[in-house]
């Protein structure tokens, strides 16, 4: 696979796959749920990769059983059960590179498969879509909120233990659909409802401070076979995607993640910035019921601030201290008793 001549370079063309489509030069394929959703965040990624590069790019849709199911999420597996169908559409050859949302990848390595790139990050935030407008503060006791998350779970609780909870499953528009009519009101990553242009339905944007969200939440993840991570376009594609600053941030927040060894079923938030030349990390635990929680916060030298030698540090230095400062969060938090709030022990 040739990329054309940098002086002759004009954007690729973007298209979607109307079934099976093999290799070719000038060509990369990229798998994606199917979703609206997620159509839209690999269209993203597919456009920049086009205009940097100059070539094609098709977008491949594969079915996963997280889409078909109608089941909890926590009883199908996890959010993983988004990832592994793409996986295997990557393992098999039918597609180059794999889109995922950053919060449904699990932590654990993949034989086969590099975390290739993670994009710049839309808001990390949690948003409450509840009816007339209505804010937490403003619904009324007993208000019935949707959600499939056990960590929006704990977080409502902890807030409004008055509220009634009620499992929530389906696309975007399907779970935003209920408000008004079986449910009071819904919480979904903003993210996600900013980039199907449906930011609107938000009332309130819960801020990050006091209700961080699952680790990654916000980012996307570009997964490619280890053995291209060096060859043909990939190299060049993958470093037009990768944005520093998101990917330290992701990155901190899925080794703690890693650390507890937390799946979908337990309520962890976790939320990392960057400011003051420095990487911070901030998360929490949740008991189910939202009747308690243990928080911890550490931080770390973030080079872009600083002289000397932290200027010259390869990615894989900067990747090696966002994991550093996760692990050392996760550590106080054990060490402060987590493992007794929520069922931490189970890898998602």
């Amino acid at each position: 696979m040739k990329l054309p001549a940098p002086h002759s370079r004009i954007p690729g063309r973007v298209f979607r796959a109307e079934g099976p489509l093999g290799p070719s030069d000038g060509l990369l394929r990229i798998g994606t749920r199917g979703s609206t959703l997620a159509v839209t965040q690999t269209t993203t990624v597919a456009d920049r990769i086009a205009r940097e590069t100059g070539i094609d790019v098709a977008l491949i849709i594969v079915t996963t059983h997280g889409d078909r199911s109608t089941a909890p999420l926590a009883q199908l597996g996890g959010t993983g059960v988004f990832v592994s169908a793409l996986r295997d559409a990557l393992l098999a050859g039918e597609c180059d590179l794999a889109v995922h949302s950053l919060k449904d990848l699990p932590t654990g390595p993949c034989p086969g498969i590099s975390l290739g790139a993670i994009p710049p990050r839309a808001d990390a935030r949690d948003g409450l879509c509840a009816r007339d407008g209505l804010t937490l503060d403003s619904l009324p006791s007993g208000s019935r909120v949707g959600t499939g998350s056990p960590r929006r779970g704990a977080q409502l609780l902890a807030m409004r233990p008055d509220l009634e909870l009620r499992d929530l499953r389906g696309n975007v528009d399907t779970r935003l659909a209920r408000v008004g009519v079986d449910l009071d009101a819904v919480v979904l990553a903003a993210a996600g409802l900013d980039r199907i242009a449906r930011g609107d339905a938000i009332t309130e944007r819960f801020p990050l401070d006091t209700t961080p969200t699952a680790p990654g939440q916000g980012a996307l993840a570009v997964e490619v076979r280890t053995d291209d991570l060096e060859h043909g376009p990939y190299p060049e594609a993958l470093r037009a995607l990768d944005h520093r600053k998101a990917r330290a941030c992701a990155l901190a927040e899925r080794a703690l993640l890693a650390a507890l060894e937390a799946g979908c079923a337990a309520p962890v938030g976790a939320s990392a910035r960057i400011s003051e030349g420095a990487l911070h990390l901030h998360a929490a635990v949740y008991r189910s019921d939202g009747s308690e929680r243990l928080e911890a916060d550490d931080r770390t030298r973030w080079p872009d601030d600083v002289r000397g030698e932290d200027r010259a540090l390869r990615s894989d230095d900067l990747d090696a201290r966002s994991a550093r400062l996760g692990r050392a969060v996760a550590a106080a938090l054990l060490a402060g008793g987590a493992a007794a709030l929520a069922p931490l022990g189970v890898r998602a």
